[in-house]
């Protein structure tokens, strides 16, 4: 057998294979949940009516999802382009550190003032920490899976390094996390009294802005002309080089957003164990929405509601929450089978 290209795919080769795969992560978590000794389709009701099943719990997954539609947006962004951003986290980080140190009081301005300034210098921070292995890239051809994944890891020492210094509360109680942010700093909550910010209508407008870029500028022409045959964008006279550095620079501001979000309008401050793993599960978010910005926003309230729903879950059913983590993981790798499936067809010789 072989794989054939299909050259144009009809919306129901582009529409059903994807849906097969999520139904069969349904029927397969079904199967843990049965294994795990309880009822699966109650296990299935219970963690959509923790996700969705009351006013708190939209609430709580529309939380959960923001930063999620920052990281999937940065991986969607980087991944149409074939530059493969796996360091998403340490753009996040980068974003929440700019966040901490302009809004701990460093700049006694008001609201209207300070906001813009730090979601400004959040990006900047992302874009250019993203910016090293996008050069090393281009200039010298080392891989970005690579370089990106340890900037991960160098990044986070990096923090905890400042966490234990230079930005240490001193009223903290000997924890290593950051000063509080001033008021002025603090995104205002949607609902009063419940935990959703407005930086989930940040991250929507973020969809948006990207879904208008990609489909109807010429930068997110050249990022999918890139994408698709990066020999024949580069014969028609498109800088492939320079391309790849605007998507670095974007994807890597997206990301430090995510950061920004959590701090000013959920933490209020700097800690190591801001993100459990934001900037990795934006890969996933990402996929499942088949790299659209669109579709990421979708896509990242599918995650979040598995994750909420299935903390509620575990406490209902008494099955372990390790079943989110499970029915994320089999979701991504059926997509990825999926989206090949779009693609390509099988043939026998």
């Amino acid at each position: 057998m072989r794989l054939e290209p299909i050259k144009n795919p009809t919306l129901a080769r582009k529409l059903v294979p994807p849906a097969i795969a999520l139904t069969t992560t349904i029927v397969i978590a079904s199967f843990l949940a049965t294994v795990a000794g309880a009822d699966s389709f109650s296990v299935i009701g219970l963690i959509l009516k923790g996700a969705f099943g009351s006013k708190f719990a939209i609430l709580e997954t529309l939380n959960r999802a923001t930063p999620l539609i920052f990281t999937g947006l940065a991986v969607a962004v980087a991944f149409r382009a074939k530059f493969w951003n796996i360091g998403a986290e340490a753009q996040l980080y980068a974003g929440a550190l700019m966040t901490v140190m302009l809004g701990t009081g460093v700049l006694p301005w008001p609201s209207f003032a300070i906001l813009p300034l730090i979601i400004i210098a959040s990006i900047l921070a992302g874009a250019i920490v993203l910016l090293v292995p996008a050069l090393l890239k281009t200039r010298l051809g080392v891989d970005e899976v690579v370089t990106t994944l340890l900037f991960n890891f160098i990044f986070l020492l990096f923090i905890s390094m400042l966490l234990e210094g230079v930005l240490k509360d001193p009223m903290g109680m000997g924890w290593p996390k950051s000063a509080r942010l001033i008021p002025e700093a603090r995104l205002p909550r949607i609902v009063d009294g419940l935990r959703l910010h407005w930086g989930f209508g940040l991250a929507i407008f973020s969809a948006i802005c990207i879904w208008i870029i990609q489909t109807r500028s010429t930068l997110g022409y050249e990022m999918r002309a890139v994408g698709l045959n990066k020999d024949a964008a580069a014969f028609a006279g498109i800088p492939v080089n320079v391309v790849i550095v605007k998507t670095a620079l974007l994807s890597g501001g997206l990301a430090a957003l995510a950061g920004f979000s959590e701090v000013a309008g959920l933490k209020g401050s700097l800690t190591l164990d801001l993100s459990p793993g934001f900037g990795y599960t934006g890969i996933i978010v990402a996929m499942l929405a088949l790299l659209n910005p669109l579709g990421v926003v979708m896509a990242a309230l599918f995650v979040a509601g598995i994750f909420v729903g299935a903390d509620s879950m575990s406490r209902a059913a008494d099955v372990p929450t390790y079943l989110a983590d499970i029915m994320l993981a089999t979701a991504l790798l059926l997509m990825v089978l999926a989206i090949m499936l779009t693609r390509f067809r099988v043939v026998r010789r």
